[in-house]
């Protein structure tokens, strides 16, 4: 449901012709697992708290298949320029993404 609600968030505030909703979803998902598995894995959280955060919320949360086939979408259509801007963009924000995650967590 969060990614859905976040989905048609993005769409409706942003250009429908780039999956930002999708990319928003993943990065701030990134973040969130980088925060969430450096918090349970350094403070020796309960394995069973970080597989119902990492794999159950947001595993459900984010969406490899979704941004591969939105990928394939624009590449379909000629938007060669938009589908490397979200291949790549989603790589390295996504990987920025849980570093700074990973950085927060242990600073906190």
């Amino acid at each position: 449901m969060a990614r859905y609600l976040i989905g048609g968030w993005a769409a409706a505030r942003w250009s429908a012709g780039f999956p930002f909703g999708t990319l928003l979803v993943n990065v701030t998902g990134s973040f969130l697992l980088g925060l969430l598995a450096t918090l349970t894995t350094e403070r020796f959280v309960s394995p069973n708290v970080r597989v119902l955060l990492g794999i159950g919320f947001l595993g459900a949360y984010t969406t490899f298949s979704t941004f591969a086939y939105e990928s394939l979408q624009l590449l379909a259509a000629g938007s060669f320029g938009r589908a490397a801007l979200n291949m790549v963009g989603s790589l390295l924000v996504g990987l920025a993404a849980v570093w700074l995650g990973v950085v927060v967590a242990r600073l906190l």
